[in-house]
């Protein structure tokens, strides 16, 4: 839940910002999220949870108020990492992170883009954040990356949104 909440206070934020469009050449494996609500009938927070593989996120969100955010009309464009991916930073960084309220709000937002990026139309370059800052994406033969991580699943569609799960934490420079 504290992770939840982060992200949807960072997606806040990053409503009054206009995105650019981008999309991901590529990358869409195929597999569907699994979730108790059908994509896009539910909102970014609630696919992410009934896909049982963002709890770290969850938590995360929850823990810096971004909940709300998320919930709200969008769109956001959520780059998501997995439990997997958070369980690559070290536990007393991770433990920091989720204890600092700001440092965690600025982290989550770095995650999210205002508007709706769909794989089809991602491009390499600068893609400005939520959070202020920019990603740096790059398409290539071998998938995309956004900073040090992959694209491992594309075009998870919510009512206000899009995630794209990523196998790593992105942390702004």
């Amino acid at each position: 839940m504290y992770l939840k909440n982060v992200l949807v206070s960072a997606v806040a934020a990053a409503t009054i910002a206009v995105a650019p469009t981008m999309t991901f050449a590529g990358g869409n494996d195929g597999k569907e999220a699994a979730a108790t609500t059908p994509q896009g009938s539910a909102d970014i927070v609630e696919v992410a949870v009934g896909a049982g593989q963002f709890n770290t996120l969850a938590k995360a969100l929850t823990a810096a108020g971004l909940i709300d955010t998320l919930k709200g009309p969008g769109p956001f464009t959520v780059f998501a990492p997995t439990d997997a991916a958070f369980a690559k930073l070290p536990p007393d960084q991770l433990n920091a992170l989720l204890a600092d309220k700001a440092a965690l709000t600025k982290v989550l937002t770095y995650h999210v883009v205002p508007g709706t990026m769909m794989a089809a139309d991602v491009k390499t370059g600068a893609v400005k954040t939520a959070e202020g800052k920019s990603l740096n994406v790059v398409v290539s033969s071998s998938g995309v990356m956004v900073n040090n991580a992959k694209v491992v699943k594309t075009d998870i569609k919510a009512k206000n949104g899009v995630i794209h799960v990523i196998d790593t934490v992105v942390l702004p420079m």
